[in-house]
């Protein structure tokens, strides 16, 4: 009995909390729901005509706006091939792989044979040519540098001689001026018969 009584208190006592005005007002608005984002499928979707899932691999790499892009790896590659390759690769390195897949894609169908080797190779060709016009014109640079090098040291060996060439022109020049002068103004040159510089010319005995 005092079981009973008991729970029948805790029960009268209960019902009051239930209607108190605080519960009994309207419940808070729970805050709106946004509305799901439309998300276009992905170029290979599209080519596929399947539903693009929400979390689609190739939706990142294939936007809708290039579907020349997955058609070029799917035709080659395959679509299966191309998801699995994608899903064994972490996120940061699938963007290079996809760009190496049409890449290499591009020139299988461009090339059949060679493929991306014939472009490589091709590449590699022009690489070496322009290396041996580089070293080339390297040596040509090397070439007119040593022949400046020497034309300077010409100039430089020539204007050194130079002042010494025009002092020794100035003395001769003169020299050459100065002599006639002395010869006139020396009497021994005036006259022979009073010259007597040539008295030696004639015998002293008789």
């Amino acid at each position: 009995m005092e079981c009973s009584d008991t729970n029948t208190n805790s029960t009268t006592s209960s019902t009051p909390f239930s209607h108190s005005p605080s519960s009994s007002s309207s419940p808070s608005p729970s805050p709106p729901r946004t509305p799901p984002i439309v998300i276009s499928p992905c170029a290979a979707c599209k080519i596929l005509r399947r539903r693009c899932a929400e979390k689609c691999v190739l939706a990142p790499y294939f936007p809708p706006t290039e579907p020349t892009k997955f058609t070029i790896a799917h035709r080659v590659f395959g679509a299966s091939n191309i998801i699995k390759f994608l899903q064994d690769l972490p996120e940061s390195q699938r963007a290079d792989a996809v760009s190496s897949m049409v890449y290499e894609a591009g020139a299988r169908i461009r090339d059949p044979v060679y493929g991306c080797a014939g472009a490589i190779c091709q590449l590699q060709k022009q690489v070496n040519e322009l290396q041996a016009q580089l070293a080339k014109a390297q040596a040509e640079l090397v070439n007119m540098q040593c022949q400046q090098a020497n034309l300077v040291a010409l100039i430089c060996m020539e204007m050194s001689q130079s002042p010494q060439a025009t002092v020794q022109q100035s003395l001769e020049s003169n020299f050459i001026t100065s002599t006639p002068s002395s010869y006139q103004n020396n009497p021994c040159f005036l006259n022979e018969d009073n010259n007597p510089c040539l008295l030696w010319d004639h015998p002293v005995w008789t």
